[in-house]
């Protein structure tokens, strides 16, 4: 599982010419289900994002997480995190979950989510999206 994680001043995921999720300052985070995730990797990983130290206290130093910095969470299925790309010139996808899989994994990722912080938002599993998003810092993080 991969949780590529992005400071915004402001996040929005559209959908058919819908606005299915939005947040002002927080994160917008793109998560990559791969074969063999478990519900372990989801808690896990819930809990890391939410305690992960990336927005500025008074001083500037990055010492405060997003419930801290009262942040929204926008959640955003994509599954081409999941891609091998150490051979050729085309990304392979034989490490991604199946979409059933990784459908059910994200929906938990979701839950575990919002059961620890208010203001979480998704975009639409498996849908064509448009993710418009201002990156604060630029400030961006790979958790795995």
């Amino acid at each position: 599982m991969k949780v590529l994680v992005q400071r915004a001043l402001n996040a929005s995921v559209t959908v058919e010419g819908e606005v299915v999720g939005a947040i002002d300052h927080g994160q917008l985070v793109l998560v990559g289900i791969e074969k063999g995730d478990t519900e372990v990797d989801v808690q896990r990983l819930a809990d890391k994002l939410l305690k992960y130290r990336m927005f500025s206290d008074d001083d500037g130093k990055m010492n405060l997480n997003v419930q801290q910095a009262n942040g929204g969470v926008l959640l955003v299925s994509q599954f081409t995190l999941a891609a091998d790309t150490k051979k050729g010139l085309r990304p392979g996808f034989s490490t991604a979950a199946i979409p059933a899989e990784g459908e059910r994994l994200f929906n938990e990722f979701v839950e575990k989510v919002r059961a620890q912080h208010s203001k979480v938002e998704t975009g639409r599993f498996g849908a064509d999206m448009k993710v418009a998003l201002i990156n604060d810092g630029p400030v961006t993080f790979m958790l795995e």
